[in-house]
């Protein structure tokens, strides 16, 4: 178990490398969040990071030992946990100790009151210790026995069972404190060890193993997982201990005092454990069956979010609604039989409870009175003793369950901290060479990532890049350009092949040294939350001021940084947040440059740069590539130019090699992406120039950007979770050409996480709701709710009524009377009897009227929520708060989370307080004075359940503060891990994580002191108030001939109030979690979408004819404020015509379609339909006059037929509508072959149709409407020739005497367009009809000479 490090051998020269075999990667936690499309089918990563399914299955099946997880126990850790053992062993048997003491107290009052009555009599005295008749003779007692008296001196008795009891109290106070402080501090000290080794290992992983875990994953482990870990071997151990030694103890209490009436009760006892386990059994079934039925309701939720864009295009939102609402009923049903259920077994164990008590009462009695067998208090003691134990078996139960999800969160931990990495960063070994020239070779090199083996990113890759050159790598995105530069870093090893660097191949190098000849400088540069003087140090460890300064200088970063206040020792904020793009990038190429590297890449450093810092950043970047080897990725033509070597990549080879000039007389890839660029940054140097009349753009210094935030410990968690490696997305993006607004959103610049934080903030800092609110949601259950309370009512005054009972029964004991004594015994038994099926009734009435109003409620509440959600403007789904997967959950677990205010809550409260309100009238009724001193400690009772409750939300809490920081260090260190890898800072962040580690430490050995006192001081309370209870009693027995009854009568009731206290606090944390789901509830309700459907307010008018105008449009998606996506579009359409739109993806075209559709109004500018603005025409109008084609169409799952018929929400469609429709769009032919014709099942998405099906059942769907506006965003792009033709042919049917917008990347739909638009960049560069734009030898005709494809 030792935690030494194992250095795997590297490989030798070209053997080939499988660099992902592990079998212990267990990535099978599949989440929403991890999957992603491929072709429109989800395909998520967990499936694909394992190689090999199922090995895993079996090695799931693997669960930790318990004693495994003290494998990180030291001897002196091992000593504490054992004396903390004894303690807690000791500490149980500490209550049936009491009871021994209990049963001799009762039998004293006993005794006191039988001579009391005695000698009440006026013919007898008591001479010589018995008692006598007057006359002298001696009394006989029924039994024949002479009756004792004068020898008990109950004051002194009374006296010695106090001390008894405060022995008890005092020895339990210091057996507690033990206990937990021990088991505590053991727990804390091993804890530490887990996250130490657990962050340095994770440190140690390859890339790889990144991939297939997301940060966020990994950060949640560490901070809750670990924590799991912790509940599992701290406290909870201890007082596993305790409990089951009382168990264990009770029993025996009985065994030894009383074996009958102990195999009596257990005889009876099966019947609860039965009643209990048939509960647990039905209720877990029960909810399991609610829930899949609700899932037939999130199913239809997930699927409308998810296609958002579709139900808002054909204005399904009403209808959608109204099919979740459908399925709803069934989850209500099931969440009311559950409250039957439960309500029917809680009645069931409680009538047993109390039958129970009659039958041991009764047959005790038996056992007293007839044979003697026992005195009264052996009776109590074997009566208690098996209730305590049996009790204490309920309660140790919660203690497994913590074990075992301790084990489950250590399996993952442990396998992690076990695993050894492909490429191991901290290894030693490796050759390190003399002198490095620089010339990287590939030969042949095959590579896909771990997370998606399916894709090939590099196929056959060779080429050479030579020392000291620069050379350019140019290719569209995906092909594999950042992939080559991230295997030079040896990030990844290559499936086959080799790389080289000067003829070693890298494998066989050692890591460290090879990573510290690089230096790197990405698109979006990483730098650290600390000072920029910090960020630079990163780059190499002993460095001067001055090389720091030169270093500055040379990236023309110095003259920047001297202007800020602090100079070198500004904070960056977090992820660099304070300073803009160009100022970061220069920052990181200070970093790659201390580093002196022999090989400098920069990946697209200069991309995400405006033109006056681009040119900045280009000039340092020009000084410092001299004299070294440069490879540079590069989408802009002028970084490239300039470069000794230019590179063509596509599909993951190098097909074309040379410099600018030989490649464009080539006219391949590098030609196509030239034209088209050279034409886009003409017509905005052209815009520019018309706008910028003198105005200069200069650099914001840090005063005028926003004051200082240190980023949160979320923000990184999010920002964690968003970046996935930026080389991956965009290999996902590479075949698939996807509509610009997705691909954009994937790559998400870092720039704008302030405002996020802020919002996440208002999110985290939300007011809890008012429960007047929520209760006027479930006004109209008031029925429902009065007869639940009524039963609760009723319910609560039950256990009061046993306290009343109980006592009494201890009456009749001292009664001389044999005959009334039984009759009084049977009375009371039989009164338990009622008590307990009055119970049962209450019970279950409660347990289901509650349940209908909760019910009720979360349906009325989920049905509201999706309405609300569905009314939102497009822009509000994307953001990332707001995806289909967490609005789904929101609606799931948010509404019926809410049921903690309402429902079975009121309930719970009600019974509390009635049982309160009942046992102080019983007690103070029967004697005030006791009932005051008990009062007294109440408060203390009441303090140490509230002590308990609060110092572990309170300890938890301040963990989680000490936490913060060394999350905020491991969070930051996984979510730019690469950054690290690439800088080889693995160690200094390790280091980092374990300073930070100390607080936390410390903190949770303080606490352990404070904790253990708080238990043992709440543990011993009860015996001390005992103590003086029973003492006082004693005395009022004496001093104002109180009946012993009732002393016992008003203790038992207050305490049974006191649990009632206890009980009733224990329902605040749900109740505070109801509040705060209907809060994020009601704030969804309220939030007014920018544009509402719902109201209908807006302009309609009659002779709709389809006329379009765009006038001078500039837009930004919400999600991404900073990256302009129209720049100024202004084009006009007549109504009949049609309109093409060409260009580049990520140019505007789809984006110009979505404004049209008002699923977001422009940022300036205007749309005008008709002459109307689109911004003042009801969105449900506009959409109903415009059908949309897409790419990648969205079915629902439901038949043909209902698909079509989907095209027109407004009114039934006809089938002889939906047929004539499908004629048009060549489908009839294809539906009629089908086994169930129009009824046919398209599957989730349309799964079970074929692309050019499912493009015409939508083109049948937009024709059904009947739209005067046909819009066809690359409606064939997807398809074979064959499916082109016949889908082509359909759409030319359509577009007949309708207004239609054509966007399309294939020339062959363009060409007979009315108007042809050339877009780059947001803005028209051309347009006209094909042979006009021909003549004019534009950017157009040179697309159609080459044949190239046109994105």
């Amino acid at each position: 178990m030792s935690n030494s490090v194992f250095l795997r051998s590297f490989r030798t020269l070209g053997e080939d490398n499988s660099a992902f075999e592990s079998e212990y990667l267990d990535i099978n936690r599949t989440s929403k969040r991890n999957s992603y499309t491929v072709n429109g089918k989800p395909s998520s990563k967990a499936e694909n990071c394992n190689g090999n399914i199922s090995s895993l299955k079996k090695e799931d099946g693997i669960r930790i030992g318990y004693f495994e997880l003290f494998r990180f126990a030291s001897c002196y850790e091992i000593t504490l946990m054992v004396i903390g053992g004894l303690c807690a062993l000791v500490h149980g048997v500490a209550q049936p100790a009491v009871l021994l003491v209990f049963g001799l107290l009762t039998d004293t009052f006993i005794a006191y009151d039988i001579e009391l009555q005695e000698l009440n009599d006026p013919g007898k005295m008591c001479i010589n210790n018995t008692i006598t008749w007057a006359n002298g003779s001696e009394y006989q007692n029924y039994k024949n026995e002479t009756v004792p008296c004068g020898v008990l001196d109950i004051e002194k008795e009374l006296t010695m069972f106090a001390f008894y009891y405060i022995g008890i109290g005092v020895s339990v106070l210091l057996l507690g404190y033990c206990q937990i402080c021990f088991w505590v501090t053991a727990a804390a000290r091993q804890i530490q060890k887990i996250r130490k080794a657990y962050f340095k290992q994770i440190m140690r992983m390859e890339i790889g193993w990144f991939d297939c875990n997301s940060t966020g994953e990994l950060n949640t482990r560490m901070s809750d997982d670990i924590n799991k870990i912790n509940d599992a071997i701290a406290d909870q151990v201890g007082i596993f201990i305790q409990r089951f030694t009382t168990f264990v103890s009770g029993f025996l209490l009985g065994f030894v005092s009383g074996w009958k009436l102990t195999l009596v009760i257990i005889a009876v006892s099966p019947l609860i454990g039965f009643g209990a386990a048939l509960m647990a059994l039905s209720v877990s079934k029960l909810t399991g069956l609610g829930l899949k039925a609700y899932a037939k309701a999130g199913a239809v939720a997930d699927e409308v979010l998810s296609s958002i864009r579709t139900v808002a295009a054909f204005s399904g939102e009403k209808k959608e609604v109204e099919r979740y609402d459908k399925n709803l009923v069934f989850a209500q049903r099931w969440g009311v039989r559950k409250g039957m259920i439960v309500g029917f077994f809680t009645g069931y164990v409680w009538m047993i409870i109390f039958l129970c008590y009659a039958l041991a009462f009764w047959y005790g009695s038996q056992l007293v009175i007839e044979q003697n067998e026992y005195t009264p208090g052996g009776l109590l003691q074997v009566f208690l003793g098996v209730l305590i134990a049996a009790m204490n078996l309920g309660q140790a139960s919660p203690c497994l369950e913590a074990f075992a999800s301790g084990r489950g969160a250590a399996s993952k931990i442990f396998e992690t901290i076990d695993r050894e990495p492909e490429i191991d960063c901290m290894s030693q070994e490796g050759y390190k060479l003399n002198k490095v020239k620089g010339d990287i070779e590939f030969h042949n090199v095959i590579f896909n990532y771990p997370s998606r083996p399916e894709v090939k990113i590099l196929d056959r890759l060779s080429m050479v890049v030579k020392a000291s050159e620069t050379t350019a790598f140019v290719g569209p995105s995906g092909s594999g350009k950042s992939t080559a530069v991230q295997l030079i870093q040896r990030f990844y090893d290559p499936k086959q092949g080799m790389i080289t660097l000067d003829g070693h191949d890298i494998r066989s190098l050692n890591i460290q040294w090879l990573r510290s000849l690089i230096g790197i400088v990405e698109q979006e540069p990483v730098l650290f939350a600390t000072t920029i003087e910090e960020n630079i140090r990163y780059g190499r460890d002993s460095l001067t001021k001055d090389q720091i300064i030169r270093a500055a200088k040379e990236a023309n970063a110095y003259n920047f940084i001297m202007d800020l206040p602090e100079k070198f020792n500004t904070l960056v904020g977090e992820g660099g947040g304070q300073l803009s793009g160009g100022q970061k990038q220069r920052i990181a190429i200070a970093r790659a440059l201390v580093r002196n590297p022999k090989i400098l890449l920069l990946d697209m450093a200069t991309s995400a740069l405006d033109n006056e810092s681009e040119a900045v950043v280009q000039k340092a970047l020009d000084k410092v590539r001299v004299g070294r080897t440069t490879i540079s990725i590069a989408h802009r033509l002028s970084t490239v130019r300039n470069a000794d070597v230019i590179i063509g990549f596509e599909h993951g080879r190098a097909v074309e090699r040379g410099k600018h000039a030989e490649l464009l007389e080539r006219k391949g890839i590098y030609f196509t992406l030239v034209t088209l660029q050279s034409q886009g940054d003409r017509a905005l140097n052209e815009k520019a120039r018309q706008m910028a009349g003198n105005c200069t753009i200069e650099e914001p210094t840090i005063e005028k950007q926003q004051s200082f935030r240190q980023g949160s410990y979320r923000a990184s968690l999010r920002s964690s979770i968003r970046q996935r490696s930026r080389s991956q997305v965009s290999n996902l993006l590479s075949d698939l050409s996807l509509p610009e607004d997705i691909s954009s959103v994937v790559r998400r610049p870092s720039g704008y996480r302030d405002d996020e934080d802020k919002v996440m903030e208002e999110e985290d800092n939300i007011e809890p709701a008012p429960v007047t609110r929520i209760l006027k949601y479930n006004a109209a259950e008031w029925p429902y709710m009065l007869f639940g309370s009524l039963g609760a009512a009723v319910n609560g005054g039950v256990n009061p009524v046993y306290a009343l009972l109980f006592s009494q029964i201890l009456g009749t004991f001292s009664m001389q009377n044999e005959e009334e004594k039984r009759n009084q015994i049977n009375s009371i038994c039989l009164f338990f009897v009622i008590v307990g099926i009055v119970s049962f009734v209450t019970q279950f009435l409660q347990g289901y009227f509650f349940a209908k109003s909760g019910e009720l409620l979360t349906r009325k509440l989920r049905k509201l929520g999706f309405q609300a959600m569905l009314g939102q403007e497009i822009g509000w789904f994307d953001d990332h708060k707001n995806s289909p997967g967490t609005l789904t959950t929101r609606l799931a677990t948010d509404a019926s989370q809410v049921q903690g205010a309402t429902g079975s809550q009121i309930g719970m409260i009600v019974n509390s307080l009635t049982n309160i309100g009942v046992s102080l009238i019983i007690a103070f009724y029967f004697s005030w004075k006791l009932t005051l001193v008990i009062l007294c400690f109440l408060p203390f009772l009441a303090l140490s359940g509230g002590l308990q409750a609060k110092m572990l939300t309170g300890f938890a809490n301040q963990d989680k503060q000490a936490l913060e920081v060394a999350g905020r260090i491991s969070s930051e260190a996984l979510s730019n891990i690469r950054t690290i890898a690439g800088l080889a800072k693995e160690k200094m962040f390790v280091q980092l994580y374990e300073t930070q580690l100390k607080a936390p430490y410390k903190a949770a050995i303080k606490k352990a002191n404070v904790y253990g006192l708080c238990f043992g001081f709440a543990q011993s309370v009860i015996f001390l108030a005992n103590a003086a209870s029973y003492r006082f009693g004693g005395y009022l027995v004496v001093a104002e001939s109180l009946h012993f009854s009732i002393v016992f009568r008003v203790i038992a009731a207050i305490v049974t109030s006191g649990t009632a206290l206890g009980r009733a606090s224990s329902y605040t944390p749900d109740y505070a979690k109801a509040k705060i789901a209907a809060a994020r509830f009601f704030q969804l309700i309220d939030h007014v979408p920018k544009i509402n459907i719902y109201n209908g307010d807006g302009e309609k008018w009659n002779n709709f004819k389809g006329e379009i105008k765009f006038i001078d449009c500039k837009f930004t998606y919400p999600s991404r404020p900073d990256f302009q996506v129209l720049n100024g579009l202004s084009v006009s359409v007549e109504p009949g015509q049609t309109l093409a739109f060409v260009g580049s993806s990520g140019c505007g075209k789809s984006t110009s379609v979505q404004l049209l559709e008002r699923f977001y109004d422009p940022n300036q500018g205007k749309v005008l339909i008709d002459g109307h603005n689109t911004e003042t025409i009801d969105p449900a109008f506009l959409r109903s006059k415009i059908g949309i084609v897409s790419q990648e169409p969205v079915l629902f799952d439901c038949s043909i037929a209902a698909n079509i018929k989907y095209g027109d929400n407004s009114r039934q469609v006809s089938m002889d509508e939906v047929i004539a429709a499908s004629k048009k769009a060549q489908l009839h032919d294809f539906v009629m072959s089908l086994p169930n014709k129009y009824e046919t099942n398209v599957g989730a998405q349309g799964s079970q149709l074929s692309r050019g099906q499912k493009q015409r059942i939508a083109i049948a769907r937009a024709i059904v409407r009947d739209p005067k506006i046909l819009l066809l965003d690359e409606a064939t792009s997807a398809l074979d020739t064959e499916s082109e033709k016949i889908v082509q042919a359909a759409l030319d049917e359509a577009r007949q005497g309708r207004t239609c917008i054509v966007i399309a990347h294939r020339l062959s739909t363009i060409q007979n367009s009315d108007i042809i638009a050339v877009m780059s960049r947001g803005l028209l560069v051309e347009q006209g009809t094909h042979e006009e734009l021909m003549a004019v030898k534009g950017a157009y005709y040179k697309l159609v000479t080459t044949g190239a494809p046109i994105s």
